[in-house]
Formats: C-alpha cells, structure tokens, sequence
C-alpha cells in the first residue's frame, strides 16, 4: 500500500492558500479565529462558503493574472477540502506550472490510498491509488505524467495538447515519459478518442495560443513546414525566430506569429517588436501576427489556407535548427 504522504508544513500550506485568497476551518482555529467569528464573517457576505469547511476571504494576492488565480484556487480548494489528500489531474498540472488548462478547472484530489472518503462538492474526490507524489511548494501533487494521464482523457484536443506541449517545452517529462503517460491514460474513461492527440504534443510550442495556432493549421490541412524558425539578415546571423513557418515554391517563406498574454506589453517590448518586423518583412517573406484569440477561434488556420493555395504550397518540412536567410 502507498505510504501516506508527509505532513505538509503549515506555513507553506497557509502561504497558499492565502495567495488564493482561501482558509479552511481549521487553519482558522489555529489562528485564534473562532466558529461564531468565521459565521460574522460568512453572514456579512466579507467570506463565501466554497465547500465545507473552506471559505473565500476574496483577498488575493497580486502579481499573477486572474486565470491563473482561479486555476489555482480550484486546485488550492481541492487540497483544503481534503486534508491529507494529493492534487491530481488538471489542478496538479496548474500548481506545477503547467499552461494551457481550461479557464474553468475542477477541483479534484485523491488519498494515495485510494480509499473512499465523505464527498466534498465541488470537489471530485478520484477513487484511484496512486504510487507516487511530488511536493510542489509545500502542495502534494501528482507527477507530471500522472496528471496528464488523468486530465488528458477528460480534455478537448486544444487543451489537452496545450498541456503536453506545455510539459514537454518546461523539460517537465521527456517523450519517453509522455509516452509512459498515454499508456498510463488507457485505464481511463474517454481515452479513445484521444489516441491520435498525444502524437500531436510538440514542445517547440511556446505558449498555449502557439499550440492552437498549430493545431488550427493542421486542421485544414496545412501544418506548418517547421516551428520556432530562426531568421537570418545579409551578414548570415540570426536575429529573430518566428512562431510558425513554411516554405513556398518561389524560394520565399510565410511567417506566422502569435502574440500570447502579456506578450509584447511594455514600451520597450513593443519598440524592440516593431524593428524586428520591420526587418523581417522583405520581398522574400510574406509576415502575418495574430492574436491568441485569433489562433483559439481558428482564424489562424484559415487566413493560412488561403494563402499557401494561392503560393501552391506543398509540404516541405524543415530540419531542426533550419535558418531562413533573408539575402
């Protein structure tokens, strides 16, 4: 039988659950805050109840965008609803840093053990035993592979191969453990139609919106010739890379790039961005950018479409480490 893991500090616990603007019942007592004083709380609508036991002081800590606070706070919840329990699935992928997980997340933990205990909504409580563990800032959380083989099954395609390519491109698991991960999925219910996704995971991709981009081209039968593309000027050294790439008949190249969240934001960002394309436009590329709702509602894949018809573009894949020379 799995060990049970270790007491996780308090202090790091609390840390975390603070940052998410979150406290249990318990965390209250040792605090010297007593039920009739968390009840004032709850009454004068200053905390909501989120499950039994936990509460919402509304305080968060800032720093981070407000996605990514509620995926943590889904996964921060299911911890706090379960004491002594593991982060499984997408809530583990969030607390180790994974990107592109759903904006809405479950919370969801299970006991190594895999023993049934009393259901905590809206948590989902797995019923699975698990082998291993990791800590993650004071937080158990199943591995990397492990949670991927819990969430991919229940995922769509976009989100699902955000998360492996997200995984792969952190160095988080390799492709043998991704591959470890897919065989792992296949005890899970609605793997079936996901077989053909975990093949698609590239960790080149280096942000969710990057990967959809990918995925919208691929669906309309154009997948790029190469990714992550280095551009080269007269002198032959390389000055910028560009998202996604293909060649075309005439020697020239179409290059795509996807501005992601908080990409390109500051002053200094966008005057270093508006040299680089000003250099990367010539008469031998032809340069489209689009925005990460461009790439999620499939827009990159059609303006794409229509313009390597027109090129009479046909596949011609790029070796890793391809340098596209402008002169």
């Amino acid at each position: 039988m799995p060990r049970l893991p270790p007491p996780v500090p308090a202090g790091l616990l609390h840390a975390a659950a603070r940052q998410e603007g979150l406290v249990s019942a318990s965390q209250c007592r040792e605090h010297g805050v007593t039920p009739a004083q968390v009840a004032i709380h709850v009454r004068r609508k200053d905390w909501e109840r989120v499950a039994r036991a936990v509460y919402d002081t509304g305080q968060l800590s800032t720093g981070r965008h407000p996605l990514d606070h509620r995926r943590r706070r889904a996964a921060v919840l299911g911890l706090l609803a379960h004491p002594g329990a593991v982060a499984t699935g997408t809530c583990a992928l969030v607390l180790h840093g994974v990107q592109g997980a759903p904006q809405v997340v479950r919370p969801e933990v299970t006991f190594p053990d895999g023993t049934s205990r009393r259901d905590n909504p809206p948590v989902r409580l797995r019923r699975t035993p698990l082998e291993r563990w990791v800590d993650v800032d004071g937080l158990a959380c199943a591995t990397v592979p492990d949670a991927l083989a819990q969430a991919v099954p229940g995922l769509d395609r976009r989100h699902a191969v955000a998360l492996m390519d997200s995984a792969l491109h952190r160095r988080d698991l390799g492709l043998d453990e991704l591959s470890e991960a897919h065989d792992r999925a296949r005890t899970h219910r609605g793997v079936d139609r996901t077989h053909d996704w975990w093949a698609e995971a590239d960790g080149r991709s280096e942000s969710p919106a990057e990967t959809w981009a990918r995925l919208s081209c691929t669906a309309v039968g154009f997948p790029p010739d190469t990714l992550q593309l280095a551009v080269a000027g007269r002198d032959g050294r390389a000055f910028a890379r560009v998202d996604l790439a293909w060649r075309l008949p005439d020697g020239a190249a179409l290059l795509v790039e996807v501005d992601g969240r908080d990409v390109h934001s500051t002053p200094t960002a966008v005057y270093g961005d508006r040299d680089r394309q000003n250099r990367i436009v010539t008469r031998r590329t032809v340069v489209r950018r689009f925005t990460g709702r461009d790439a999620w509602l499939g827009r990159v894949g059609l303006e794409v479409a229509d313009l390597l018809r027109a090129a009479g573009w046909r596949p011609n894949p790029l070796p890793p480490g391809a340098v596209f020379r402008l002169a």
